[in-house]
């Protein structure tokens, strides 16, 4: 089954090209099924990007899927157009009286901050709070998971001396995990951060389980049985250009920045990079999407009940 979208919602036609099942809510309207209800939060500046990236790996899966963006309720971005994001976003306070199966928050570009500093982290924790009562899981992605494990956990962030930047290996901790059946023992993940989780502190909280690491980027995906979460640092939904298109921004923008590590064949900038890593983000995404699937009631009302 698809995944319904708007079909003037810019992604539709990028996946549509790409073989993507996808599905208007006039077609989605003539089936007698409860379509999955999955809302992205969207903290990044490149609205669209994202939503493409995230509608492609949860619209892989043989489940309709009924997908909402949403934006904080006063913060404006200043790199996508208004009218796309009146045309297809609606505020968090629009939304908190609804339920969904599933949330996605995304990262933001804003790691140097004190949370506390960042304009709408008040709003932000009335959004971790709402999911306990109005979502049966959520998936909190690089800062957007840093930011809840600390709101519930008080779990720190730790700046960088470098930045981490790149492809790098990862362990695979928990085969037996749901989330991570068909996954092999040793992953490829893209990272792109300042900061960093340290495994000692992670581990020192027993509610919190590691289920993917690397010896040189530390934990990456973390269980949170009792918030029903996941967090994942790095970004198995980025496109095969991503790390490509930031760090010909910094170079173009004089900013100091390294070739990311295990990204272009021979890590030379010249050559056109390899996506190593697509399987692997469809298997998680698609996992996650069948663990709400088995999992949450089919009567929304009841969830977070």
């Amino acid at each position: 089954m698809p995944i319904k979208l708007p079909e003037t919602l810019p992604a539709f036609d990028v996946l549509t090209r790409e073989g993507v099942m996808v599905m208007s809510e006039a077609q989605a309207a003539r089936q007698d099924i409860r379509p999955l209800r999955i809302g992205l939060l969207n903290l990044m500046p490149k609205k669209i990007q994202t939503e493409t990236q995230f509608a492609r790996l949860i619209g892989a899966t043989p489940l309709q899927i009924e997908f909402s963006l949403i934006r904080m309720s006063e913060h404006e971005t200043k790199n996508t157009a208004a009218e796309h994001m009146a045309e297809f976003y609606r505020p968090f306070q629009e939304v908190k009286q609804e339920r969904f199966d599933g949330l996605i928050i995304t990262g933001a570009p804003i790691e140097h901050l004190p949370y506390q500093d960042v304009t709408y982290w008040e709003e932000l924790t009335e959004v971790f709070d709402w999911t306990q009562t109005h979502v049966h899981q959520t998936f909190g992605v690089c800062w957007g998971g840093m930011a809840m494990l600390w709101h519930f956990y008080g779990l720190p962030k730790h700046m960088l001396d470098a930045k981490a930047f790149g492809c790098f290996r990862h362990r695979n901790l928990a085969p037996a995990s749901p989330y991570l059946r068909g996954f092999s023992d040793d992953v490829l993940i893209p990272v792109s951060r300042w900061t960093e989780l340290r495994q000692t502190e992670v581990d020192a909280i027993p509610a919190l389980t590691t289920l993917i690491a690397s010896d040189q980027v530390g934990p990456c995906l973390i269980e949170d049985p009792a918030h029903r979460a996941l967090m994942i640092l790095n970004h198995f939904e980025y496109d095969s250009t991503t790390l490509k298109e930031e760090y010909d921004r910094d170079v173009d923008a004089g900013k100091p920045i390294n070739v990311p590590l295990n990204y272009y064949p021979d890590d030379n900038p010249a050559r056109t990079p390899l996506n190593r890593w697509r399987s692997h983000a469809h298997l998680l995404y698609g996992n996650w999407i069948n663990q709400i699937y088995q999992t949450t009631p089919y009567d929304l009302a009841q969830i977070g009940q």
